[in-house]
């Protein structure tokens, strides 16, 4: 695997779900699971998404596809845990941002708390509007409507936060 690749599991080209704004978005394929039952027994909502098969994707491709969409204005990287592969993710949006020139809205759904990415956070805050939701997925949650990313989320404890 080069710099000039990213490993996913999936793209969604026109997602309407993750964002207020449509959005192409990218499945990452990895996680540490970190997410708990109350019996301390690992749970993933995202459970289905590990048994895909991975693909590897040329970076300035899926800069190209996603330029060349006219109906997505932002991207969304989530999946299993995008900050799990953060070479890649960083390459991404290096390459879309210095190369490509593009500053549309890049959210970042991860189930790490601030606290436990800080060296990660600090790195992605020369790009311009990165949005990142933070918070582990918690069973039997109640959902909360999130201003900063216009959509509900799954758990009341995660939350959005624009840091750049």
């Amino acid at each position: 695997m080069g710099k000039y690749t990213i490993t996913l599991k999936g793209i969604i080209d026109e997602d309407f779900v993750n964002y207020k704004r449509p959005s192409m978005t990218l499945v990452f394929p990895t996680c540490t699971f970190k997410c708990e039952h109350d019996c301390g027994q690992p749970v993933c909502q995202n459970s289905s998404i590990a048994k895909q098969p991975d693909i590897e994707v040329n970076i300035d491709k899926l800069c190209e596809r996603y330029i060349n969409n006219k109906i997505s204005h932002a991207i969304v990287c989530q999946g299993l845990e995008p900050f799990d592969s953060f070479d890649e993710l960083l390459s991404f949006i290096a390459e879309l941002r210095i190369k490509y020139q593009r500053d549309d809205d890049i959210v970042i759904y991860t189930g790490y708390n601030s606290n436990e990415i800080q060296t990660y956070i600090n790195i992605l805050r020369k790009y311009k509007n990165i949005i990142v939701k933070f918070g582990r997925y918690v069973p039997d949650s109640e959902e909360v409507y999130d201003s900063t990313l216009g959509v509900k989320l799954a758990s009341s404890n995660q939350y959005a936060v624009k840091i750049s």
